[in-house]
């Protein structure tokens, strides 16, 4: 049951994540490593920078931020799209011993105010697109992005190994943001542990393209760190849309896809033709952040011959954990096995490890252990990981025959009605197979006499006619009466997060047809 390995090499946990690029800087200095800017066929030319440059670069930026009087300690919130200027302030950050607190770009004026406060940051880097934060609080600098071209001698990296060095906001179960403290220690063993995956995600050969945020986890720890730690290069999309990333996986040759399950199911929505074309040099593709339909996963495998390797992960545990890299094979609904250096149990209600022995132990509460785990949240730390080092997450799930980890739902979004659980997904499940149903949400809301009713919010394909009836007819056929959606809106479209995850909080009430679509640049 526990996927366990050995931890990562003694020393890769000890430094600073700045050290990954003056490695890199050193170890392939004239290699491309980032590609930002406009990459919609526009005719601007793109940001194109080799490690030297990236390097000489955050010893620029690294510079300007010690003499805005930047100490060790001390926050950057950075409010910048995935970008070369996003990747530079983030290493500058660190490197001068701060920690850094990355944001979405489009982050609205009163919730980046609220964050400033939250994390009592004294520096803002932000995009020309935040034109009316006005005044700042007394003693917090806001700067422009850095300059790409910039120029500057070598600054030594301050603090490491369990120094914070990020600040990662994650919805917290009431949908407020918490602030997740990431020590350089987390982020480091996070890398060596997808290091060690074979085959590798990203080697020093690849030319990664990344259409999710990198001021996510998600982006940042798989995405920008894994690509420096390797000395690979990076395509870096500031927002998704098909025909740019398609032209860019032919056009730049790209070999390696990190991506999220909204980015392949518009891929497999072309012909395959065009994906043949496009994704000619691709050798891997992931997929994290949501659930990957089974439907997409076969109709890629279909068109291209290629595999949609899924895991698993949380912005408290680094972020990786699972993988089917690691299983061997992709697997319909499973999210593989924990990486080396990770040790997975499934716990009941009281937080107890079940049984791995009793071969119906059933589904239980996801808990990781590893180097990979935060330092708690902020500012104290509080519920981090335990004594003996495990953290249980908010997950429910079951390992199947294989030992592969399978996900049912999020404990918070479990559904009692009557004092049986009703686990969303499986609903949702149900719903998708109608034909003309695009996308469906599941929730609880509250009953005087149940305790809870199913409430299901769906999105039709276009074109399509269904109503509430046909829909509860067909759960009926699969599903025990209390299982069955009491309730069915129909919307225009479901509210993700900026990686593509399903934002329930926001569709236990009514109204629901202003919730936009899922992007990358929220």
């Amino acid at each position: 049951m526990s996927g366990v390995a050995d931890p990562p090499a003694e020393g890769t946990t000890s430094g600073n994540i700045a050290d990954l690029l003056a490695d890199a800087a050193e170890r392939v200095p004239r290699h491309l490593a980032l590609v930002s800017g406009p990459l919609d066929g526009s005719g601007a030319d793109p940001v194109e920078l080799t490690w030297s440059d990236v390097e000489l670069a955050v010893n620029a930026e690294a510079t300007r931020l010690l003499v805005s009087g930047i100490r060790p300690g001390d926050r950057v919130l950075l409010a910048l799209p995935t970008s070369a200027e996003f990747a530079i302030s983030l290493y500058a950050a660190v490197r001068a011993g701060a920690i850094a607190v990355p944001v979405g770009p489009r982050t609205p004026v009163a919730e980046l105010r609220r964050l400033i406060g939250d994390c009592g940051a004294s520096v803002v880097i932000a995009s020309a697109s935040i034109t009316d934060l006005g005044e700042l609080e007394p003693g917090v600098a806001l700067l422009p992005p850095p300059d790409p071209g910039a120029r500057g001698e070598g600054i030594a990296a301050v603090g490491g190994g369990e120094d914070i060095a990020v600040l990662s906001y994650t919805a917290g179960p009431i949908g407020r943001p918490r602030g997740v403290r990431l020590s350089h220690r987390a982020l480091l063993a996070n890398v060596a542990q997808c290091a060690a995956v074979k085959p590798a995600p990203v080697t020093a050969n690849d030319r990664v393209l990344l259409a999710v945020p990198i001021f996510h986890a998600y982006g940042l720890g798989p995405g920008l760190l894994q690509t420096t730690a390797a000395g690979a290069s990076a395509v870096l999309l500031d927002r998704f849309d098909v025909e740019t990333a398609l032209r860019v996986c032919r056009d730049r040759r790209i070999s390696t896809i990190i991506g999220v399950p909204a980015i392949y199911q518009a891929f497999s929505e072309r012909t395959d033709a065009e994906l043949g074309e496009a994704l000619a040099t691709v050798r891997l593709m992931t997929s994290g952040a949501a659930p990957l339909p089974a439907s997409v996963l076969t109709a890629l495998r279909r068109s291209t011959g290629l595999a949609v390797y899924e895991g698993y992960g949380l912005t408290e545990t680094g972020p990786v954990v699972t993988s089917t890299l690691v299983s061997g094979a992709p697997k319909a609904g499973s999210v593989g096995r924990a990486l080396p250096g990770i040790r997975l149990r499934l716990n009941d209600i009281d937080g107890r490890p079940l049984d791995e022995d009793d071969e119906d132990a059933g589904t239980g509460r996801v808990a990781v252990q590893g180097a990979n785990l935060f330092s708690g949240y902020w500012p104290d730390g509080a519920h981090g990981p335990d004594a003996d080092g495990w953290f249980q997450t908010g997950d429910v799930g079951y390992l199947d025959a294989d030992g592969d980890l399978h996900l049912v739902d999020r404990a918070g979004d479990l559904i009692i009605v009557n004092g049986f659980n009703v686990y969303p997904h499986e609903v949702e499940l149900v719903l998708s197979e109608v034909e003309g149903v695009a996308e469906t949400a599941v929730v609880g809301v509250p009953d005087e006499r149940t305790g809870e009713r199913v409430k299901a919010v769906v999105v039709l394909a276009d074109g399509a006619e269904l109503d509430a009836e046909r829909l509860r007819a067909h759960c009926a056929v699969w599903l025990p009466k209390y299982k069955v959606p009491q309730v069915i809106e129909f919307a225009e479209a479901l509210p993700h997060s900026a990686t593509g995850k399903l934002r329930r909080v926001a569709l236990r009430g009514a109204g629901v047809d202003t919730l936009g679509p899922w992007s990358t640049d929220q």
